[in-house]
């Protein structure tokens, strides 16, 4: 009979669910190396393409033989080294006699349990067994605790010489796509000098339309702003995992996340196109306003949400134990909590939405931003620089500004006062 833990009301999990998870931990240790000798396979090929022949082909080789090679040699990895995916899961190869013999004996044996599939799987019908390439080697790959392992100097294991080759692989290949040429940027340095004259020399009448574009600039950042708080907060309640409860809730939790991932991967730009193509060019700065409270909605959304996910539980159990319905408690507990952050979190955004409205300009948002781009584009940089300015000292000035607010706001504390708990206690108490 298996044993039974204080006040009866839990026993210990079955040796199956150790098993599994054990399972589910090598399998993503191997999945992970998989995906890294892949890439690393890539990358690779692509230089070794890029720099013989000029092509740039991401594989030499046939995507089957590719896939075959890198199946291999993630077991190999795992059968006589240390691997990056086991390094990051805290697994060791454990067994007795550890060497070349059987390392060759569990990958050989590795093969045999997935060509039969039962192999893999047979501690979890039998819980005497081992799975067939554990049993068969005599080795078993379990998770230690990061203290316990010994410590060895990363440039001697394989997973940090295998780091050190992606780490260089990814940068030689990054230089490739990127075109990197530092003897044309010094070279070519000289052409750019009209362009600093112009800036240098800014014409100052057009200060006076530079500062209507500017304000008409921050209040669309301003009402993007303030038009997202309204969804954004209610919206913050639903995305929050600590406050989804039942079904429905995490049904609803897990659409929100993925709906506001979506949106909050579309960028503001291109969000400005699809309103402007909406709301015609006449309406630009509205469709500025659309594309930047679309965009903050999603981004105020999660900053909210993860913050209600991070409250302390303290006043909220106080106000629960008080009876208070779950209105009350998200009233008394919570609410207080959030108040300072989420003002925070508001005034950043605003500071952002500036920025961006400057950027969505390019595409015909409105505000100072679109007559910047046709200066630039026209190259009359005179003018051009009278609005540069402009907009660094706004930015500046905002950066400065909102940064001293959020610092006052952060330092105010996040918990809920004992005073409102204590009055909200005490009439409670009177009711009952």
């Amino acid at each position: 009979m298996e044993p039974e833990y204080h006040a009866g009301f839990m026993k210990p999990k079955p040796r199956w669910f150790e098993t599994l998870a054990l399972m589910r931990v090598q399998m993503l240790a191997f999945l992970t190396d998989f995906l890294l000798l892949f890439y690393f396979l890539v990358i690779v090929s692509f230089c070794v393409s890029r720099g013989a022949t000029g092509t740039g082909a991401f594989l030499l080789i046939p995507w089957w033989l590719a896939l075959t090679l890198v199946f291999e040699g993630a077991l190999l990895w795992q059968c006589f080294g240390e691997s990056i995916g086991m390094r990051l899961l805290h697994l060791k190869l454990t067994g007795p006699r550890l060497g070349l013999a059987r390392g060759a004996l569990r990958l050989l044996s590795w093969h045999l349990s997935i060509l039969t599939v039962a192999g893999l799987f047979a501690p979890l019908w039998d819980k005497k067994q081992l799975a067939w390439h554990d049993r068969l080697s005599g080795t078993v790959s379990r998770r230690v605790e990061p203290e316990a392992a010994a410590h060895v100097a990363w440039h001697r294991t394989s997973w940090g010489v295998a780091l050190v080759l992606i780490i260089a692989s990814t940068l030689t290949a990054g230089v490739f796509l990127t075109e990197i040429d530092l003897r044309a940027l010094f070279t070519g340095a000289g052409k750019s000098g009209l362009v600093w004259r112009g800036l240098f020399s800014p014409d100052w009448s057009e200060l006076g339309g530079g500062l209507l574009l500017l304000i008409e600039t921050i209040f669309m950042a301003l009402m993007a702003t303030l038009f997202a708080i309204v969804v954004a907060v209610p919206l913050s309640f639903l995305a929050a995992r600590n406050l989804a409860r039942g079904v429905l809730g995490r049904g609803v939790y897990t659409i929100l996340r993925v709906f506001l991932s979506i949106i909050r991967s579309i960028e503001p730009i291109v969000w400005a196109i699809v309103f402007v193509v909406i709301v015609t060019p006449r309406r630009a700065a509205f469709a500025g306003v659309l594309a930047l409270w679309v965009h903050s909605i999603a981004d105020l959304t999660k900053l909210y949400s993860e913050r209600l996910e991070s409250i302390d539980y303290g006043p909220v159990e106080a106000v629960t134990a008080t009876g208070a319905s779950r209105l009350q408690v998200i009233q008394y507990g919570i609410v207080p909590q959030i108040v300072n952050p989420y003002i925070s979190f508001t005034l950043y955004r605003w500071d952002i939405n500036v920025r961006m409205a400057t950027i969505i300009g390019v595409v015909g948002g409105g505000g100072i931003g679109q007559m910047l781009y046709q200066y630039t584009r026209l190259w009359y940089w005179e003018r051009a620089s009278v609005l540069i300015l402009l907009i660094i000292g706004t930015v500046w000035l905002m950066d400065y500004t909102s940064s001293k607010l959020r610092a006052r706001f952060e330092s105010g504390g996040g918990g809920a006062t004992p005073p409102e708990l204590i009055r909200f206690a005490q009439e409670q108490s009177e009711r009952k």
